[in-house]
């Protein structure tokens, strides 16, 4: 997974394309992250390397392009898919009872996250996925936030509610950063779950 920074003007996903294919590398999907107000854009870029394909190779040919830039590159889970917002809501539709712990299974996916939580004021931790933590607490948000942790200096967390007494973690080992894209992204999901837990 390449997550790459790059000018919001036509041809710029063509050349980045482009490179990546010349240093042996081969696109598997697309997502946009982030259009930014400085008229760039951030792309996640799954990748397929060949044996022997090193992503060095594929990190140079990217920055060599001018005014392109690679945030972040780390290995993906082999037969992982890029799971779409409205896809998660299909699955949350699906079984209006279960749309809670339903969405904090899909979390990982949705936003390549390492794990996700969901924990309950009173009750603690209610559901998790398997890489999730299991100490996790109760934490007094209004909106959807990235998380400081000392305590952990490699995890980067962010969280949002689901309604006044729970809350959603996720956990992303190593980076990138969350965008904020990213976060209004979770609040959403988590807003529509609850709706559709609660018609």
């Amino acid at each position: 997974m390449l997550r790459v920074l790059l000018p919001d003007v036509p041809g710029s996903l063509g050349r980045v394309a482009t490179a990546i294919g010349m240093a042996g590398g081969d696109i598997e999907a697309i997502e946009i992250v982030e259009k930014r107000p400085d008229a760039t854009v951030v792309d996640d870029v799954l990748l397929d390397l060949p044996g022997g394909t090193m992503p060095d190779s594929v990190v140079s040919a990217c920055t060599a392009l001018e005014g392109v830039e690679v945030l972040w590159i780390s290995r993906y889970p082999a037969g992982g898919s890029l799971v779409m917002d409205l896809e998660v809501v299909e699955e949350l539709t699906a079984s209006p009872s279960t749309a809670y712990d339903r969405l904090v299974d899909l979390l990982p996916a949705t936003f390549r996250v390492d794990w996700g939580a969901r924990v309950h004021r009173a009750k603690g931790l209610v559901h998790r996925t398997n890489a999730a933590p299991d100490d996790l607490e109760f934490l007094e948000i209004e909106a959807p936030v990235q998380l400081e942790s000392p305590e952990d200096e490699v995890t980067l967390f962010a969280a949002a509610r689901l309604d006044g007494n729970e809350i959603v973690i996720v956990g992303r080992r190593g980076g990138p950063a969350f965008a904020d894209s990213e976060i209004a992204r979770l609040g959403h999901l988590c807003g529509l779950a609850h709706t559709i837990a609660n018609p």
